[in-house]
């Protein structure tokens, strides 16, 4: 009957863990050893309270784990470089094969290439970044601003 307070101190422990790491590591050996603890009190088998462990343990990180994941890690912020893909702009300078050309979009310039020549003015949509480039093609649409 003494087992329930090696649960207690396992969950803390393990809670104290996933606090200072806070990376999902952890919270579902600590909710198994609470689950541990609570079937001590009904048993003086350290077997059966191992398993009870396990088993929760296991249910509950393939259970809740993709889910919680995805809220603890939450949307990935775009930062200025990969914000221009998708966005459109127009060609400030000549794009040919052999030489890059220079592109604005979302206020700033940039190095651009494209796959055929673009002259000055002609509207483009971003659809990568290759390296410091962005890789470009004529937007559907264009006209020579």
């Amino acid at each position: 009957m003494g087992y329930w307070i090696f649960w207690l101190a396992a969950a803390i422990v393990l809670g104290v863990i996933e606090a200072v790491t806070v990376n999902l590591v952890t919270v579902w050996f600590a909710a198994g050893s609470l689950a541990a603890m609570v079937v001590s009190f009904f048993t003086d088998s350290f077997l059966i309270c191992f398993a009870v462990f396990v088993l929760v343990s296991l249910l509950l990180l393939l259970l809740t784990r993709p889910a919680l994941k995805k809220y603890v890690d939450g949307k990935t912020v775009a930062t200025n470089l990969d914000r221009v893909v998708g966005m459109r702009g127009y060609v400030t300078r000549e794009i040919t094969q052999n030489e890059p050309g220079e592109v604005k979009a979302d206020g700033k310039l940039w190095s651009a290439v494209c796959e055929e020549e673009l002259p000055e003015g002609t509207q483009v949509d971003i659809l990568r970044i290759d390296g410091v480039k962005l890789v470009v093609r004529r937007h559907k649409e264009s006209e020579v601003l």
